[in-house]
């Protein structure tokens, strides 16, 4: 049942706050009451007063024009000889002449950053804290010489957790393109010319095998690859029925935030879209994205290109450097960073690119290739279910549907009656749904409106409560509490320091994502305090309260809230550019 109100989500009397006048100060002095229309009118004057000003201040998006969140600083960093060092004698001269990092232990430890706590978590369950006297949290296994303690029991049963790392040597053979792609390359060499010729040749259907040599220009022996295809029966698969797909989400759908929701119940997991040309220069941070951890027995990689050369040769990178269970292509990235070149989205309106893609990168994996896609550019021209059966022929093993248009993003509900359309016309290849699941009754709901579907993808929901995959599985709500909720908060915390790092850097980059998932967080609203549960996704609540004072910190979309007034203060003079 939707709220009597579109679009808002109706609490509980006693928890509704009331809009009462607000009190400003004028010039620090006198005390004056506006109303919030007035206030809004004020606001609205003074933006108009200052159009082009505004313009040119405007931060459009959440990470444009954002300070970067660590600033490398040389001069205060230590050296890596002297980072991870157990004893003196381990103790060696830096091999680079120009190194302008610090190479005294004691030195780096008297112009360090404060810790953060005394209790390392890295070090608690591994017995060993790998970013050693550049640890925040170093007091608890940092010497008064300088050293890194170990802790030889613990860190004897520890086991790498984390699969998928960029080896060096891979890199450097990336990054100066020594890498052998021939493979990838000569088959959609190979695809591509059989193309043309059938383009120019409709009427014949076959193509001698020695004409498509002769173009190859192949020289050497003949392998058993060239003779005997692997075929479709020979592949790895995997049982895509009734499974709850965790959606591969650019920034938030990190590692740590992957593990939150195994832990809840998802079945399958996706690394965060990465960037086809990124990965094919070894870029750490992109390598990164496809990263695994053990708790994922069901995961693959997205991947993003615009030309079948660059996603076969990445379908191949990934196949023998990496252990995936398959993966997938973003055809629904709407952004113009990458819609502009092509690739996401925009690889729906280039079909002989999406051809060539698909049926190179399908022919060179073990695994299954899926396809993530839209319902098409545009809101009212949806073009899904003509491209749904031509990816199937050309190997597509799985193929899930966001039920939104480029055009629409997230501002409309998503079409699951069209999403129906799409799995008949997929028919027998299968078929997921995706878009504005927040409960087991959006669940249900989805199931009966596409009774043809497989499974449903989960997205924006798991970012508003991880949980919902326990939910779904188990039919109910969780009237979860807000000491649960900040459990998993600091659970995140840990796994962040696990993945980039207890030094300042890591430290960084966890408070960055942990921000970036509480924007979504404060809009889950307790069952408690709902008038006629479940929450829909496209309902915002009005200003309330909730039955405690974190839960009611918790609703809050401020970062201020969470910061005591006086720091606050601080850290806002700190960022004034006076």
């Amino acid at each position: 049942m939707t709220s009597v109100n579109s679009g808002v989500c109706d609490i509980k009397k006693e928890y509704v706050l009331k809009k009462e006048e607000k009190i400003v100060n004028d010039d620090g002095v006198n005390k004056r009451k506006i109303s919030e229309s007035d206030e809004f009118e004020a606001k609205k004057t003074k933006t108009d007063n200052n159009k082009e000003e505004a313009s040119r201040c405007k931060r459009k998006g959440q990470n444009k024009a954002r300070p970067k969140t660590f600033q490398d600083d040389k001069q205060n960093k230590p050296c890596p000889s002297i980072v991870n060092l157990i004893s003196k004698d381990e103790l060696k001269p830096c091999q680079f002449n120009n190194c302008k990092y610090i190479h005294n232990p004691l030195d780096y430890i008297k112009s360090k950053l404060p810790d953060l706590g005394n209790d390392c978590h890295l070090y608690n369950t591994r017995g060993r804290c790998p970013r050693g006297i550049s640890c925040r949290y170093g007091s608890s296994h940092i010497t008064d010489e300088g050293f890194n303690m170990v802790d030889e029991e613990k860190a004897s049963k520890w086991k790498e957790d984390t699969k998928n790392t960029l080896q060096h040597s891979i890199q450097i053979l990336l990054q100066k393109r020594k890498y052998d792609f021939s493979l990838s390359e000569n088959l959609v060499k190979s695809l591509d010319i059989r193309k043309k010729k059938q383009i120019n040749n409709p009427s014949n259907d076959s193509i001698n095998s020695e004409e498509l040599n002769e173009d190859n220009h192949k020289i050497g022996p003949v392998l058993d690859e060239d003779i005997v295809k692997l075929l479709p029966r020979e592949r790895k698969k995997i049982n895509w029925t009734d499974k709850l797909y965790l959606s591969p989400l650019t920034t938030v759908g990190n590692l740590p935030f992957r593990r939150i929701c195994k832990e809840y119940g998802a079945d399958i997991t996706c690394g965060e879209m990465a960037l086809c040309e990124s990965l094919l220069k070894g870029m750490k941070q992109e390598w990164a994205l496809v990263k695994r951890h053990e708790s994922e027995d069901l995961f693959g990689a997205q991947i993003c290109g615009n030309n079948a050369y660059a996603i076969g040769k990445v379908s191949q990178l990934l196949k023998e450097n990496t252990e995936l269970d398959f993966i997938d292509l973003n055809l629904g990235c709407p952004i113009d960073l990458v819609y502009k070149k092509g690739g996401g989205s925009g690889m729906m309106h280039r079909i002989p690119a999406l051809e060539l893609s698909v049926k190179s990168a399908s022919q060179i994996l073990d695994i299954p290739f899926t396809i993530k896609m839209r319902t098409g550019v545009y809101q009212d021209k949806k073009i899904a279910h003509t491209i749904i059966p031509k990816v199937v022929d050309w190997g597509a093993s799985l193929i899930t549907l966001h039920g939104r248009s480029r055009e629409a993003r997230y501002t409309r509900l998503a079409d699951w009656e069209y999403i129906e359309v799409c799995a008949k016309a997929a028919s027998p290849c299968p078929v997921y749904g995706n878009g504005d699941i927040l409960s087991y009754e959006d669940y249900v709901n989805s199931r009966k409106t596409a009774p043809n579907i497989q499974g449903v993808m989960i997205g924006r929901g798991a970012l508003i409560k991880p949980w919902i995959f326990n939910e779904i599985k188990e039919q109910k709500l969780y009237d979860i509490s807000s000491h649960e909720r900040f459990e998993i908060i600091k659970k995140f915390t840990k796994f962040g320091l696990e993945h980039w790092g207890s030094d300042t850097q890591g430290v960084e980059n966890t408070r960055r994502f942990l921000l970036e998932w509480l924007s979504f967080l404060y809009r889950y609203i307790p069952v408690g305090l709902l008038e006629r549960p479940p929450q829909k996704i496209n309902e915002r609540p009005p200003l309330y309260f909730g039955r405690n004072d974190l839960e009611t910190l918790m609703a809050s979309g401020n970062c201020a809230d969470w910061i005591p007034p006086e720091i606050y203060r601080l850290l806002r003079r700190r960022e004034s550019p006076l």
